[in-house]
């Protein structure tokens, strides 16, 4: 049985907590309307003026610029929590204790110790506590999964994937958090963090991860003379600041069958952001790349002779999430990455309401969920202090 209504706040006005806003307000008008009524509360972000733009803009009726006053509104029910990685377990663990749904952006945190503290909240709280991992909603990439999970493609041999960004690229990007923190953090969590569970979501589990290294290639940035928000550059002093952590990172890591190669970076020029992997099985192949979201590229190994070789498939209603997902749901229309925090937030705002499983689109991911992610990035880290050696990914 659904509520009456829910109330929904975000607290962070940056990028990714725009695409969340975005996506609370677009969540009603996606698949069938079985959705209780969704009242859009709050934005909250530190910054008063970027949090009134994102309220404003996305139809919230009112902007904070503490976040304990969303803890303190009785009238929220759902919360996303869009805020730098270290601060997330104070913030969620207050969510959590005044009984709110909290949909946290990923990674989990910045310390393995504060995610296995907000794992364990969540273990113990009474609301629902669920962690974003946005690219699972990617038509493209839940369709390769389904091509491996049904084994169309057979038994995979091995995943080849990057994650280029550039938004680090320049020298006089200036110093924030994300340039902060222990080598793991930097590039490795931000955009790693995505293409390891990609990784993980098409093959399962990775058993073990070698041959890391982890590189910071820019090694000082100016200090900012006002707030940055997202990826924006703005103007700078010139003191400079040491960046703490990873420009780049790479490894290779073995599934339960098969191998693969993971590589990501924030300063590989051209690429504002490109998410791009093929992976191999013994009946076929198939590959996707962020930059054509609506399509995927398969290949068989019974396709005859005179014809092997990659096809293109334009995603529509057969594909997963498509379907009544978009109003002109038919293939060669497009979509892209906006879509996909649609479908996350749908699919919470489902869970939160009560509506079953077999009902809903798949459920998010869990808090241990997140937490297997940050052990699997920490054992790349373990990799690259070692030398590259062969490093165990912890199952629990």
């Amino acid at each position: 049985m659904t509520t009456q209504s829910l109330g929904v706040a975000v607290i962070g006005a940056g990028m990714a907590g725009k695409a969340h806003a975005n996506a609370y307000r677009q969540a009603g008008a996606v698949y069938a309307p079985t959705l209780p009524d969704i009242r859009l509360v709050s934005v909250c972000d530190l910054n008063g003026a970027v949090a009134e733009e994102a309220a404003a803009r996305f139809g919230f009726e009112r902007h904070d610029t503490d976040w304990r006053a969303i803890v303190d509104d009785p009238s929220i029910d759902v919360v996303s929590v869009v805020v730098a990685n270290f601060l997330h377990r104070e913030v969620v663990e207050a969510l959590l204790a005044a009984g709110k749904h909290v949909l946290c952006e990923k990674p989990l945190s910045d310390t393995i110790e504060d995610a296995e503290a907000m794992a364990q909240a969540a273990r113990n709280a009474s609301s629902i506590a669920r962690i974003g991992l946005t690219y699972k909603r990617a038509p493209g990439i839940a369709f390769v999964r389904e091509l491996v999970q049904s084994g169309r493609l057979g038994n995979v041999l091995h995943f080849s994937g990057r994650y280029w960004t550039d938004y680090g690229a320049h020298p006089d990007a200036p110093m924030s958090w994300r340039y902060q923190g222990p080598n793991g953090s930097g590039a490795l969590a931000d955009v790693g963090s995505h293409l390891s569970y990609v990784a993980e979501f098409v093959c399962g589990d990775m058993k073990n991860v070698s041959g890391a290294r982890l590189s910071t290639t820019i090694n000082e940035r100016p200090r900012p003379l006002g707030a940055v928000v997202g990826h924006t550059r703005g103007g700078v002093s010139d003191e400079m600041v040491p960046v703490e952590n990873d420009d780049y990172a790479g490894f290779t890591c073995e599934f339960e069958h098969g191998v693969g190669t993971l590589e990501v970076s924030r300063v590989a020029l051209a690429h504002p952001t490109s998410l791009f992997f093929e992976v191999f099985g013994t009946k076929g192949a198939a590959r996707w790349d962020q930059r054509s979201f609506a399509e995927v590229d398969v290949a068989f190994h019974d396709d005859p002779d005179d014809v092997v070789g990659y096809r293109t498939v334009q995603l529509g209603s057969a594909h997963p999430y498509v379907g009544g997902g978009f109003p002109i749901d038919i293939a060669g229309v497009g979509h892209g990455q906006n879509d996909q925090f649609v479908f996350q937030a749908r699919a919470f705002l489902e869970e939160v309401a009560g509506i079953p499983e077999a009902e809903s689109l798949p459920r998010n991911a869990s808090f241990d969920d997140g937490l297997r992610n940050m052990r699997l990035l920490g054992a790349v880290v373990k990799s690259h202090e070692a030398g590259g050696a062969t490093v165990d990914v912890p199952v629990a």
